[in-house]
């Protein structure tokens, strides 16, 4: 089931399918990790919901809510 990464509650994780937006925002998802196949799991959600920490590659990331609705997961 795919599901945007910024609707996952803590301790739910997925693989990466896609990412959308496009120019710097895009670049900087990449370059921190997120690729097509990475596994990221979610780690808190802050009390009104940004910023939400995350799991990938054996590191924590923080993510702005509207950074993390432009990653597509596939819930595990």
């Amino acid at each position: 089931m795919e599901k945007i990464l910024s609707e996952l509650k803590p301790k739910e994780s997925g693989e990466v399918k896609r990412i959308y937006g496009e120019g710097t925002l895009h670049r900087r998802l990449l370059d921190m990790g997120i690729i097509k196949g990475t596994t990221i799991e979610v780690i808190k959600v802050a009390p009104l919901g940004d910023p939400i920490d995350i799991k990938v590659k054996g590191y924590h990331l923080s993510l702005r809510k509207e950074e993390a609705a432009q990653i597509a997961v596939e819930v595990r």
